[in-house]
């Protein structure tokens, strides 16, 4: 069996003297050459968690492996992990090759593997004609393949990036995102990649981790996660808009099961056979699975309320019952606010969670 590059052990980090737990009993296990998001909000414990990894916080409990040997209590430069930070670091009164020999003057390595090390980063970097550049007079794109490229030429076994792009002007994150994509194709380097931003981790990780309050609530392949949601943290906080999440419960109602909150009810066309109507659930829909049809052939019918444009399509705020649901549609055929409309919803498409521990229920 192939050891795992990277693994997490029930890894735990708490400060103030054991009553604040930063990460939370996370297991994770990363294959060599895989990049794994770690996604989450302000505060949920990836940093921490990648700054365990790379040896700058000791785990209060829990284990590190790498290439299956524990590198808890080893020093930070013994592990072989780079870490770029969000800030780039870079030293700005040195030129781009004398930033890039750094860790490798550090390591009092040759000359000869100095020039040949920094000559094949700058390549790959696509940045052999700004060597002798002043860190200075670089732009921010610039700066951070600069960052990336001086923790690249160390050869580290794993690669570990801390909100890399979030310094970036749109245009420049674009840029930056399709750099990471061809450098993951070209060196094939396992990278941690932690973010708040959604599309960052969906278009650069091939799993992705969401974690909340210092725990992984999920950890998905990327082209699955926003479909299948196992928690109702990452059915909230994965999608532009989100899935609407709808506290209630179920009932038996002629032609099947009804999910009711207030006087919203939906058909959830299922059998009763696993259904909990003895616990209150939350019900998970879809901005994207609503679609609007006349109102008087609709079972569910309300008023809109918000319309934001988006282009092609806008998202719409539709005031129904007790609840507010988002909806998308085209652009062509946007309603007014004010205007009543009616929305049908594919019941294959609903998700249900527990309401006591957020976990998607499958009935």
């Amino acid at each position: 069996m192939t050891v795992p590059k990277l693994e997490l052990v029930d890894l735990k980090k708490e400060f103030a003297d054991g009553s604040v737990a930063a990460v939370d009993g996370v297991d994770l296990v990363v294959t060599a050459g895989e990049t794994v998001a770690l996604l989450g909000p302000s505060g949920c414990g990836k940093s921490t968690t990648l700054n365990m990894i790379v040896g700058l916080e000791e785990p209060t409990s829990g284990d590190i492996l790498i290439d299956g040997v524990s590198v808890v209590g080893t020093q930070a430069g013994s592990r072989n992990v780079g870490l770029v930070f969000q800030d780039y670091a870079v030293f700005s009164h040195m030129s781009v090759r004398e930033n890039l020999e750094f860790g490798l003057k550090v390591r009092r390595r040759s000359k000869k593997e100095i020039d040949r090390a920094v000559g094949e980063v700058a390549e790959l970097l696509d940045m052999a004609d700004r060597l002798d550049a002043r860190a200075s007079d670089l732009g921010g794109s610039e700066l951070q393949r600069v960052a990336i490229g001086r923790t690249l030429v160390t050869r580290p076994s794993i690669l570990l990036l801390d909100e890399p792009l979030s310094n970036l002007e749109a245009a420049a994150r674009l840029t930056m995102r399709r750099e990471l994509r061809r450098l993951q194709a070209e060196i094939g380097i396992t990278i941690i990649y932690v973010t708040h931003d959604q599309i960052e981790a969906l278009s650069l990780a091939d799993r992705i981790a969401v974690m909340n309050v210092g725990k992984i609530r999920q950890i998905e392949q990327t082209s699955v996660i926003c479909e299948r949601p196992e928690h109702v943290f990452v059915a909230g906080f994965l999608g532009s808009p989100p899935m609407n999440l709808l506290r209630g419960r179920l009932f038996a109602r002629a032609g099947g099961t009804v999910f009711e909150q207030g006087g919203f009810a939906v058909h959830l066309g299922r059998a009763a056979g696993r259904v909990p109507f003895d616990q209150a659930v939350v019900l998970g829909v879809r901005p994207e699975a609503l679609h609007l049809v006349s109102a008087q052939a609709a079972s569910i019918v309300g008023k809109v309320v918000i319309v934001e444009p988006r282009g092609p399509e806008a998202v719409l705020t539709i005031e129904t019952g007790s609840v507010n649901l988002k909806a998308v549609a085209p652009a062509f055929e946007r309603p007014d606010e004010g205007d009543v409309v009616g929305l049908a919803v594919d019941p294959a498409t609903l998700v249900l969670f527990s309401g006591e521990t957020g976990r998607r229920l499958d009935v």
